[in-house]
């Protein structure tokens, strides 16, 4: 299946809506790969059934809808651990390459740039649960119902025969 045929006519805003990078970053990944894709096959190994392109499309996917492999494993008819493999592979390769890393943790605390953090703790607001009954409670309730009980069962005694039953 070729999707990415299918998407890379859309307009610029429309491409971005559905991947979530523009058509000339998608493009400059797709060149990152092809080198690294290069240097794999140089040194043997099955070709994978999915182009670059498409590939790396999975992988957005995968990063941005939160699909799970089982889903894009339908969509590009795929095994499971295929896509795993195809999705680990070109989020590593992008990484390791110097135009797609985040920078380090080192090298935001040398920074000039002063961050403001603000953390919020949204987890003490209490729950409504029932009031605890106390010990003497408890027992009045308990009281009263064996009263009922009692009330019930004398009733049942207490009724008239009918007349020309047996007994």
């Amino acid at each position: 299946m070729k999707k990415y045929k299918k998407i890379k006519k859309l307009e610029a805003t429309e491409f971005r809506r559905l991947t979530g990078v523009k058509p000339e970053t998608f493009l400059e990944m797709v060149e990152i790969l092809q080198q690294a894709e290069a240097v794999r096959m140089s040194k043997g190994g099955k070709p994978c059934r999915l182009t670059i392109e498409d590939r790396l499309l999975m992988a957005l996917e995968y990063l941005r809808e939160y699909r799970t492999y089982f889903h894009l494993g339908k969509s590009y008819d795929l095994s499971e651990s295929a896509c795993y493999r195809s999705c680990r592979w070109v989020e590593d390769t992008l990484i390791k390459s110097a135009r797609f890393s985040l920078p380090g943790k080192k090298a935001l605390l040398k920074s000039d740039v002063e961050f403001e953090v603000v953390l919020v703790d949204a987890a003490e607001s209490p729950i409504e649960r029932p009031k605890k009954k106390s010990s003497s409670q408890k027992a009045n309730k308990k009281a009263e119902q064996q009263t009922e009980a009692l009330l019930l069962r004398e009733e049942k005694k207490t009724r008239p025969k009918k007349p020309g039953g047996s007994g």
